[in-house]
């Protein structure tokens, strides 16, 4: 049974998600528009969808396209990687890649602290916060 929101190129019925042909063709043409070097709003805009930048890359993202129990694949693994690999070239390219230096020492009378530099991202906030949590420690 689908949980929450059907991803735009599936639809419902008679409780099984299925292709929208349609819409799953949008999907194809943004991933392919973004590959061939377009950027994201125009790729989505030339696959007829009208979303911001952000909104496109979730949605070529969105892991429901490569298939699973419940939803069909519209894209293949094999794109879903050169997708990702573009998006890393592209903020390597751009400087977005770079993360900003956390402070290494903080402050409090009586209280020492330093913090190891952060080496690592997750998507999660959740897990980023605990992993910037893990490397702080007292020093006095």
């Amino acid at each position: 049974m689908a949980r929450g929101h059907t991803p735009y190129g599936y639809r419902i019925e008679n409780g099984l998600a299925v292709i929208d042909e349609e819409q799953a063709a949008q999907v194809k043409m943004l991933c392919e528009g973004y590959l061939a070097g377009m950027g994201l709003s125009a790729a989505a805009e030339a696959a007829g969808l009208k979303t911001y930048h952000a909104s496109a890359m979730r949605m070529m993202l969105n892991r429901h396209y490569l298939g699973d129990g419940f939803y069909p694949a519209i894209l293949s693994a094999d794109m879903r990687e050169k997708i990702e690999a573009e998006r890393q070239r592209r903020a390597t390219l751009y400087g977005r890649d770079r993360r900003q230096p956390l402070h290494k020492t903080a402050k409090k009378p009586g209280l020492e602290f330093e913090m190891d530099e952060a080496d690592q991202h997750f998507d999660d906030p959740y897990r980023q916060a605990e992993y910037l949590y893990s490397l702080i420690r007292r020093t006095d």
